[in-house]
């Protein structure tokens, strides 16, 4: 059929992309039928049954299929680009309402209960965030260098990650670090990428071994880093590397210094704690005070070299290693008087800073053993025992993928995870064939937001990462996270369809 403008009108079988809803489907079925395998022996009774979670569960796929409907046949369009900025603000109230009016779970008071129904706000909130995000960033004269431009970007991240960490929901907050591989598709330096990482391989650092350890790890990077792109690598190999070696073995040597200098009767006297004992100061110097008074004596100079050369790169350097040096001074205040006692708990466990089987390391190691005692093929359907005893807590829900994995096997496991690669890919495919920037930047938040939740829900299932109450997304149990994924990915299918109306 063809319009007033000479168009083509496409039909509905050609304007869809039908791989996306089989996969949806696919996805949906798996999660049910799993469900009821994680809760047969608890809740013996027919899949069908609307009193146990597989019945549930049933009734949110129907519903989320409502929902998928309404999205691609009912809501123009254009409506989300057109309202975001008041879905973002209304979904923004429901953020801050839920901490003084929601219900507490499992000590985080992020949840609206209506009945027999629990809302959780943060599900949709990455739906707001994607849509002001792809209306901000497709507007005419974005850049994302532009100062102004990257503070209001970070500030539409930023802003519901801080609520929702407020409720005590630092899992859902995490998800929204994965909106920095759509903006490094938008131009984004990868440098901010590596950063963040250093920021996460010093803080682990810093628990696990010393501050010592960490700032060292951060001046060899740094320096590095300067002198590559400086094109003075050689300047590296023969100054900072005997530097960092020397550095490297500081410590030792302080103790041998001290060893030979202090006589052994007042270091037996010192180590057992006698009273009137005082250090001699050789043993007051620390190695810590000496790297950073090299440190502070060097990065003047360096700095004012990069000053001649017009060198923004080391500044930039400079100023990240400051911030990292910071943040290692800080790591002991974040991790003892932010992160909740459970979330130290899982950290100190994954890390191996303590071990703890029986209690909060419990989850992680019952879901290794099931999905390990799994094989290539599985035990079969409703034959785990892992899963038919219960050892799992929370099977249906967060550690859903250990059912998976013991009643499937290796090929079901490595099924599930091609389908959300499928889906991914597919996702990124249509953003990128997207004559629009709307779209295109949507496409890439839903793909984030997805890969995110597999990632972490996985690799807390296999001891890769610490607990943190993540949801597989379309598979696990629980109507909020399905409505919310549901939601999420069929506004990008109807964008992408109302693309595809014409040719």
């Amino acid at each position: 059929m063809r319009t007033a403008g000479g168009y083509r009108s496409r039909g509905l079988g050609k304007t869809i992309d039908w791989s996306l809803v089989i996969c949806w489907l696919i996805m949906i079925l798996i999660g049910w039928v799993n469900i009821y395998a994680s809760v047969h022996s608890s809740e013996p009774s027919s899949i069908f049954d609307w009193s146990s979670r597989s019945g549930k569960q049933f009734v949110w796929m129907a519903s989320a299929l409502v929902i998928a409907l309404i999205i691609l046949f009912a809501i123009p369009p254009r409506f989300y680009e057109g309202f975001s900025v008041f879905i973002y603000i209304f979904v923004i109230g429901l953020l801050v309402s839920v901490i003084f009016l929601g219900i507490e779970v499992k000590g985080s008071r992020s949840w609206f209960e209506f009945g027999p129904i629990r809302f959780q706000p943060a599900e949709i909130s990455k739906i707001a965030t994607s849509m002001l995000l792809a209306t901000y960033m497709s507007q005419l004269g974005y850049r994302i260098g532009r100062m102004k431009d990257f503070i209001i970007t970070a500030l539409i991240i930023l802003l519901p990650m801080g609520i929702i960490i407020m409720q005590s929901e630092t899992g859902s907050a995490l998800v929204y670090v994965g909106f920095i591989f759509m903006l490094y598709r938008e131009g984004l330096s990868g440098w901010l990428i590596f950063m963040i990482g250093m920021a996460i391989l010093t803080f682990i650092l810093t628990l696990t071994a010393s501050p010592y350890t960490a700032i060292l790890v951060l001046l060899s990077v740094a320096s590095l880093c300067i002198c590559l792109y400086s094109g003075k690598f050689r300047w590296w190999v023969f100054l900072c590397v005997p530097l960092i070696v020397l550095f490297a073995f500081l410590p030792q040597l302080m103790q041998m210094l001290v060893a030979n200098v202090v006589d052994a009767e007042t270091l037996a006297a010192i180590a057992g704690g006698t009273e009137g004992v005082d250090k001699p100061f050789i043993m007051k110097i620390e190695p810590l005070h000496i790297l950073l008074g090299t440190t502070a004596i060097s990065l003047p100079f360096v700095a004012f070299q990069a000053f001649r050369e017009r060198n923004t790169f080391t500044h930039l350097s400079i100023i990240s290693l400051l911030a990292g040096i910071v943040l290692v001074f800080s790591t002991n205040f974040l991790f003892n008087d932010i992160l909740q006692d459970h979330q130290r708990k899982r950290i100190e466990v994954l890390l191996g800073i303590k071990e703890d089987p029986t209690g909060v390391g419990y989850n992680v190691n019952q879901s290794m053993i099931a999905i390990g005692s799994g094989g290539l093929s599985g035990k079969g359907y409703l034959n785990g025992t892992q899963t038919t005893y219960g050892f799992v807590p929370e099977q249906s829900t967060d550690f859903i993928f250990c059912t998976i994995g013991e009643e499937w096997g290796f090929v079901g496991s490595a099924f599930v995870i091609l389908l959300y690669v499928f889906l991914i890919w597919r996702i990124i495919i249509d953003a990128e064939r997207s004559r629009e920037g709307f779209t295109r930047i949507y496409g890439y938040c839903v793909a984030c937001c997805i890969f995110m939740h597999l990632f972490i829900n996985i690799g807390m299932t296999i001891g890769l990462m610490p607990v943190i109450g993540i949801p597989l997304p379309f598979i696990s149990y629980g109507g909020s996270s399905l409505w919310g994924f549901t939601a999420l990915l069929f506004i990008f299918i109807a964008l992408n369809r109302n693309e595809r109306k014409y040719f």
